[in-house]
């Protein structure tokens, strides 16, 4: 019996017909060949989350990305020019090809702020705009025009602060790309919440099989009941998981939960650290006191029927962020960076306001640190799934309805993977349809 009420179609599935509800092949996460058509087929063309703009601070602030996601070798820097436009560039050179921007060593990221670019290996020198300004010994070279060599650009916009880069000239605008979610979640005050808390994490497992993870919380009364006070685990075990409600938009979803009482109902629900410092996994207790955050001042996308034990709402955005919101008022967000079929980096990062006093410092301390308890035991049981799966064994899986928003993930990067192959095979063809008319025409 549901706990919450489901669609008129009888499960949250079935609500949306086209996923089905078969088992899941799980050959995606893999098979090293689609791995390669992944990369190719969706980080090159989807619009990819990089940070905040309080990464760049002021004119000339930057900061690189390494992307093997992208391609190997394939690195980008991001700054602010003159005009307090948010920039991207490849980290290339326009004479040789050297890595324009890293210090110590070439394949570390780096940041901080400058008037201009210097390559290492000649000088030549490039603006904040990216248009080459410079060319050591000029007089040298043969009809060699600096207007003609600027820095090569990579569309970069801003959405409600967060910076995105797409490496599709042709790309659709990042508004549309996001869509009725991205709508929805616009006036939400994320530029109040500056105060910072980052990690990051090589795993080895799929990137698909993070998100995975993390889009389905019918694995939390089970793999995180350690974490809860005994009497309080075996209770959300035998209760188990329902969603509030789950939403699909295109390429994107989300999902809808209850949870996070701040402070709970009985005090003894909760670890004695939790008690001192009144935090935990679903961060402080204490909403902070700004606009936006109450539950009716709330974006329509978020917690969407409104309901009274609303706890949190992840968003994920094709193919690789997860915007994440907490019914006390803070979030975070995920980025799952692959960098083979069984490989990839895990980034998470926290923000929460700025605290006003010790007390505050701490319960965010305490709901970081939590957070980082609970990925990596989800990190841990990725590796031990992924090795399983790669030995073929068994490749379908039964998905219950709880984890819908897996179906919808895997179906999605398909359907890119299938485009791409469609318009390669268009492509050859019309290349040999040519290539015989060319050689007709020659008989």
């Amino acid at each position: 019996m549901a706990f919450f009420p489901k669609p008129a179609a009888g499960s949250w599935t079935e609500n949306w017909p086209e996923l089905g509800t078969a088992p899941v092949d799980y050959t995606d996460s893999i098979d090293p060949e689609h791995w390669k058509l992944e990369q190719q087929a969706i980080f090159r063309k989807t619009w990819l989350h990089l940070g905040r703009v309080e990464l760049l601070p002021k004119t000339g602030s930057y900061f690189t990305r390494e992307m093997p996601s992208v391609g190997p070798g394939t690195s980008i820097i991001v700054n602010k020019d003159g005009d307090g436009t948010i920039r991207a560039f490849y980290n290339m050179c326009r004479h040789r090809g050297n890595k324009l921007v890293w210090n110590d060593f070439p394949g570390e990221e780096v940041s901080g702020s400058c008037r201009q670019f210097v390559c290492k290996y000649h000088a030549w020198r490039y603006d904040l705009k990216g248009d080459l300004t410079f060319i050591q010994q000029e007089g040298e070279f043969f009809d060699v025009e600096k207007a003609d060599y600027p820095l090569k650009p990579v569309r970069c916009e801003v959405w409600e602060g967060f910076i995105f880069v797409n490496f599709d000239d042709d790309a659709e605008p990042l508004v549309d790309y996001l869509g009725e979610f991205g709508e929805g979640l616009k006036g939400y005050p994320f530029h109040e919440m500056t105060e910072h808390y980052s990690y990051r994490s090589k795993v080895k497992a799929n990137w698909k099989l993070f998100i995975d993870a993390f889009t389905e919380f019918y694995h939390a009364p089970i793999l995180h009941m350690k974490q809860a006070e005994k009497e309080e685990a075996e209770k959300l075990a035998k209760f188990g998981f329902e969603a509030l409600a789950y939403d699909l938009k295109g390429d994107h979803s989300m999902v809808s939960s209850w949870g996070g009482m701040s402070p709970p109902k009985d005090i003894n629900m909760v670890k004695p650290i939790e008690q001192i410092l009144h935090s935990g996994l679903f961060g402080p207790w204490d909403r902070p006191d700004i606009k936006g955050v109450l539950p009716d001042e709330l974006p329509p996308a978020i917690n969407p029927g409104r309901h009274k034990t609303w706890g949190t709402d992840s968003f994920e955005f094709f193919p690789n962020w997860t915007l994440l919101f907490w019914a006390p008022g803070w979030y975070l967000t995920y980025n799952y960076w692959p960098t083979g079929v069984d490989s990839h980096v895990f980034e998470a990062d926290l923000y929460f306001v700025p605290p006003k006093n010790l007390r505050q410092r701490l319960s965010q301390e305490l709901a970081a640190v939590t957070f980082k308890e609970y990925a990596f035991q989800d990190a841990n049981t990725l590796e031990a799934t992924q090795t399983q799966i790669g030995t073929r064994a068994v490749t379908e899986f039964p998905l219950c309805d709880q984890e819908i928003l897996l179906r919808h993930l895997h179906m999605t990067a398909h359907q890119y993977v299938d485009r791409y192959k469609a318009s390669l095979a268009h492509t050859n063809g019309v290349h040999a349809a040519a290539t015989d008319e060319k050689e007709a025409s020659r008989v």
